[in-house]
């Protein structure tokens, strides 16, 4: 067997692939959704470059693919036009193929042109992030691999890899606007999949977002909990973080 660093019990491996995956999730929805997409919060440069670097090492998502395509789902969300809705997709498409349709919009240059604005432009942006976006999950299957070995090092990267397809691209993109409870009537089929937003960083509270989207807080209702918009005050306490915008309380401007 290969040299490798450490061998850890069962529940070892479980716990360093949820660490890295919520980190993931966090900077996903912190950095990619809020603070980028909507501009709902600004992030220090330290906080926001490591969150880019993150997901470049762990995804290799592209921020202005990312963002561009989120907010032209907002645009169309559950018409025609949407990149990514089950009601044209079909949930379990959505669900199982749901990187396979975000991928399609994400290549498309009229998409970057018109929603991408904004987005880091700066020299490592250009010349290191997007043409060698695959480069850092290349690096990081390397940091598994010495870490645990061949075996356990290729199957906590395979996890890695499908975390966020599966649940942003197919459980949140898919299932929120196909289940879930609502708290606001809105123009599109956006739902709550669950009151307490503790996995899926806050984003599991679909419906309240899209009634507020630039609110860097998801939760509306008192019992409703969003572990991102926890994870931003901690950022503010620490002034690493700024919040522009917050929505009102539920009831107050719905009455």
């Amino acid at each position: 067997m290969l040299p490798h660093f450490f061998d850890l019990p069962w529940w070892g491996y479980v716990l360093y692939g949820l660490v890295l995956t919520q980190i993931t999730i966090a900077c996903v929805t912190i950095y990619l959704h809020r603070a980028i997409a909507h501009e709902s919060v600004s992030l220090h440069p330290i906080v926001s470059h490591f969150m880019r670097f993150w997901l470049w090492l762990t995804t290799g998502m592209n921020t202005k693919e990312w963002v561009a395509t989120h907010r032209k789902h907002h645009a169309y969300a559950d018409r025609e036009r949407d990149p990514h809705s089950p009601l044209n997709e079909g949930i379990w498409r959505m669900l199982f193929l749901g990187a396979v349709v975000y991928s399609k919009a994400a290549n498309d240059q009229e998409t970057l042109n018109k929603y991408g604005k904004g987005c880091p432009d700066d020299w490592i942006e250009r010349r290191f992030y997007t043409p060698l976006k695959n480069l850092g999950i290349i690096i990081m299957l390397g940091i598994n691999v010495a870490l645990f070995g061949p075996l356990i090092g290729a199957a906590m990267w395979v996890v890695q890899m499908a975390w966020i397809p599966f649940w942003a691209a197919g459980v949140i993109n898919g299932a929120a606007h196909y289940i879930g409870y609502i708290n606001y009537k809105v123009k599109d089929n956006s739902r709550n999949l669950v009151p307490w937003g503790l996995f899926i960083g806050g984003e599991e509270l679909h419906n309240n977002h899209h009634r507020y989207l630039s609110s860097a807080r998801f939760a509306a209702r008192r019992w409703e909990i969003d572990i991102g918009w926890i994870y931003i005050r901690v950022l503010s306490w620490l002034r690493l973080a700024k919040v522009r915008m917050v929505a009102p309380k539920y009831g107050a401007a719905e009455s």
